[in-house]
């Protein structure tokens, strides 16, 4: 059959995501992935000089996704199928361009591991994540904040004549658009895909990719790459080199024969070919290549032990086959940034397909000949010289312009290219993607004033980028726009700034609790908790007098809420925190996280007997972020009794 591109429907057990949160994220989010200066000693210089180069301090302007429970019903995911007579790859447009399935029709066999349901979790960088397929990470350390977002996508003409999906958008994190063109010529068993990552402006843009692939895990399950060394990352947050592929006697390519959660990434040597491949005990799976650019290669293991196996349940259903994931960056390893030029771009092509091989060789004790017989495979299935070939076939077309609209991004790309003027061949950000959204920022680019709301509501998001933020301070000093210039100049690292520019609009400012929240969380990251927690309280009762219906409100009630007792705990004040926790709405104190909450609470008044009831009962945190002990923390306060099963998520060896 000739290549076809449809539009279908898929139909999964989920929980919906709910609304995003509204208070901006001043604080930095936990992420695992980082290494102090005195860990980077000792580091190849190019390496410890990418580690060190533009961390991410802040999610700003992204919005936290915490919104999603654990209550599963049906949900519908609009898809793009690409097919031809060998493959079939289903993508999620409306879930970053996740590619959720690659089905071999000769064997029957699925490629990638596709998860049965649909459940979020906190993974993303920004909170809401879900687990398998082919996801596509950019931004900064960790998966991105498009992991449960809509991206654009359309069809453009192909390399080969026929037709490939294209989906783009613009990455808020670094400022930067990207597109991601899959295609699959008629008879290919190879997914083609080709990447462009272009920097618009007159700086130098940090920019970080990792092509993030789910393979399930057996028993037998053997992850081969072309390295003897990898780097070994833990959630102790240490970097070491060691060999591939036994380390302390244990075969580490097998995911299921290590304990604990890690990292390896692949030291491949220059000039070799750069692939991945995941093979069962038959020597079948799936094999990842690309050009050179996309120098990295990773296996990322949960293990065997208690925790590794209870976030494999957590982040589908308790039976299903559990799996590890396969990767490829642009860097060594994930904890690196790479520069890109002005007016510069990083582009590449990726296949991805089915291998075959000897299964005596690949599953042998002779790592160097498990090596050689993948790779001799994967050159018979698909030589080097011909993805060479393909990507200089793809070049030209990168810049096609779409044709038929297959899904609608965001606005925020339109934005920046009414404001900047920009030329993207191949990227086009119209006007039509504008919504509410962009609507106040838009008047305060053509009128200089940034507008009041019409209705009382939680303040929509805040971009912070420096021209932005030059706006902001040439607009009239009303109290919205102070409080937007306080954020942006916050991201910017003005902290004294910021603050006066929350202050100024405090005495006019028709509604306080925002600013209140901004200046209380200035105060705990500067060490003064006590008048931390007075901002928090007067900003929440300043909250219940203008609370209205709705889920808007309902996710700031339960952002601040939660927010708000913390620091009451944390200063000291349990009864304080229990007066908000008796204005929370009913339906907010039901959710898992509350009940956490509330267990923290009955400890802190002293009464440790009904805070291990709660536990006893059970509860579930839906937003429980990756790595996260607070549960192993809190129930060592409580007993002495081993942690049950359910309550397990410790991802490092313990103390």
């Amino acid at each position: 059959m000739a290549t076809t591109v449809r539009r279908a429907v898929l139909t999964l057990p989920g929980a919906p995501l709910g609304e995003a949160n509204p208070l901006p994220a001043l604080r930095p989010r936990d992420e695992l992935h980082r290494l102090d200066e005195r860990a980077r000693e000792g580091l190849p210089r190019d390496m410890a000089r990418q580690i060190g180069y533009a961390p991410l301090e802040t999610l700003l302007p992204v919005r936290v996704l915490d919104g999603y429970g654990r209550e599963r019903g049906t949900v519908e995911l609009d898809t793009i199928v690409i097919e031809n007579d060998r493959l079939r790859a289903t993508v999620l447009p409306g879930l970053g361009g996740r590619v959720h399935s690659l089905f071999h029709k000769p064997t029957g066999r699925e490629l990638l591991y596709t998860n049965p349901v649909f459940q979020p979790a906190d993974f993303a960088l920004n909170g809401a994540w879900f687990s398998g397929g082919i996801e596509w990470n950019i931004g900064a350390t960790g998966h991105t904040t498009l992991s449960c977002a809509p991206l654009h996508a359309a069809l453009v003409p192909a390399p080969d004549g026929g037709q490939m999906v294209r989906l783009w958008e613009w990455e808020r994190l670094r400022d930067l658009p990207f597109q991601v063109d899959l295609w699959l010529p008629d008879d290919s068993e190879f997914l083609y895909v080709g990447v462009r990552v272009r920097n618009p402006h007159e700086r130098t843009a940090p920019v970080y990719w990792w092509s993030n692939i789910a393979v399930e895990e057996g028993e037998r399950t053997r992850v081969l790459a072309p390295a003897d060394e990898a780097w070994h990352f833990g959630y102790e947050r240490t970097l070491r080199r060691v060999p591939v592929p036994v380390l302390d006697g244990i075969d580490r390519t097998y995911p299921l024969r290590s304990e604990h959660p890690a990292d390896y990434f692949y030291e491949v040597p220059d000039g070799a070919r750069r692939w991945i491949a995941s093979l069962d005990d038959s020597g079948h799976g799936l094999v990842q290549t690309s050009t050179d650019t996309l120098r990295g290669r990773k296996l990322f293991l949960w293990g065997s032990g208690r925790g590794g196996r209870r976030w494999q349940e957590w982040l589908t259903e308790p039976g299903t086959v559990g799996y590890a994931e396969i990767q490829a960056g642009l860097a060594r390893t994930q904890l690196e940034h790479v520069p890109l030029d002005p007016g510069a771009e990083f582009a590449w092509l990726e296949a991805y397909g089915p291998l075959a091989t000897d299964a005596p060789l690949v599953h042998g004790p002779d790592w160097a000949a498990a090596r050689a017989e993948a790779e001799a495979s994967l050159e018979r299935a698909l030589p080097r010289a011909t993805v060479d070939a393909a990507y200089a076939a793809w070049r030209p077309f990168a810049d096609a312009e779409p044709g038929e609209s297959l899904a609608t991004g965001s606005g925020w790309g339109a934005l920046e290219v009414l404001r900047t003027g920009a030329k993207l061949p191949g990227t086009p950000f119209p006007d039509l993607t504008l919504t509410q959204e962009q609507l106040p920022w838009l008047e305060l680019l053509r009128a200089g004033v940034f507008p009041e709301p019409r209705k009382v509501a939680p303040p929509g998001p805040t971009l912070v980028a420096p021209h932005w933020r030059d706006m902001l301070e040439t607009a009239p000093a009303d109290p919205l726009t102070e409080y937007h210039l306080g954020i942006a100049q916050w991201h910017a690292g003005d902290r004294a700034q910021a603050v006066r520019s929350w202050e100024r609009g405090l005495p006019l400012a028709p509604s306080r609790w925002p600013l209140l929240r901004c200046l209380a969380v200035a105060d705990q990251l500067s060490g003064h908790a006590s008048r931390a927690a007075d901002r928090y309280a007067e900003a929440y009762d300043d909250f219940c007098q203008e609370r209205r219906e709705g889920d808007a409100w309902t996710a700031a009630d339960a952002a601040l809420g939660r927010e708000a007792m913390d620091a009451l705990l944390l200063a000291g004040r349990p009864a304080d925190a229990r007066a908000i926790w008796a204005r929370l709405r009913p339906a907010v104190r039901e959710r898992g996280r509350f009940r956490l909450v509330e267990a923290q609470l009955l400890l802190a008044e002293g009464d440790p007997h009904a805070a291990r009831a709660l536990f006893d009962a059970g509860f579930e945190v839906a937003d429980l972020r990756e790595g996260a002990e607070i549960l192993n923390d809190l129930w060592s306060r409580l007993t002495d009794d081993p942690l049950p099963d359910r309550y397990q998520y410790r991802m490092r060896p313990e103390d």
